[in-house]
């Protein structure tokens, strides 16, 4: 269990067409060995949707799925970055890439190892 508090954090694409905020205590972050986690080498926290807000730039996003189709990959169509997507399985959850969150202190925050290729 986390021993911080729950604090709000905005986050953007690089280019800032896709902005959000997110509420969280970083319980952990959480890396992933999936054919498409590991080749976009992303960190993420996961958040409940009630806990996500989407202020600006649906319409600059994109949606990638695949395999499964349950997971919802979202990339800015303007600079390609991969912002958040809806998690595989908590589907009422988001993950969401922490190298976008604007002024979060991630240093002493356990990285958890996921093994995507196996949880198929």
């Amino acid at each position: 269990m986390s021993t911080r508090k729950k604090e709000a954090y905005q986050g953007s694409c690089h280019c800032g067409a896709v902005v959000f905020r997110i509420e969280t205590d970083f319980p952990e972050l959480t890396t992933c060995d999936c054919s498409i986690c590991s080749k976009k080498n992303a960190l993420m926290v996961k958040v409940h949707e009630d806990d996500f807000d989407l202020l600006q730039g649906e319409e600059s996003l994109s949606e990638y799925q695949f395999l499964t189709h349950t997971a919802r990959h979202f990339f800015c169509k303007v600079c390609g970055i991969y912002p958040f997507h809806r998690k595989r399985t908590a589907p009422d959850h988001y993950g969401i890439n922490v190298f976008c969150l604007e002024d979060a202190d991630l240093s002493d925050i356990p990285v958890r190892e996921t093994n995507g290729k196996t949880l198929l």
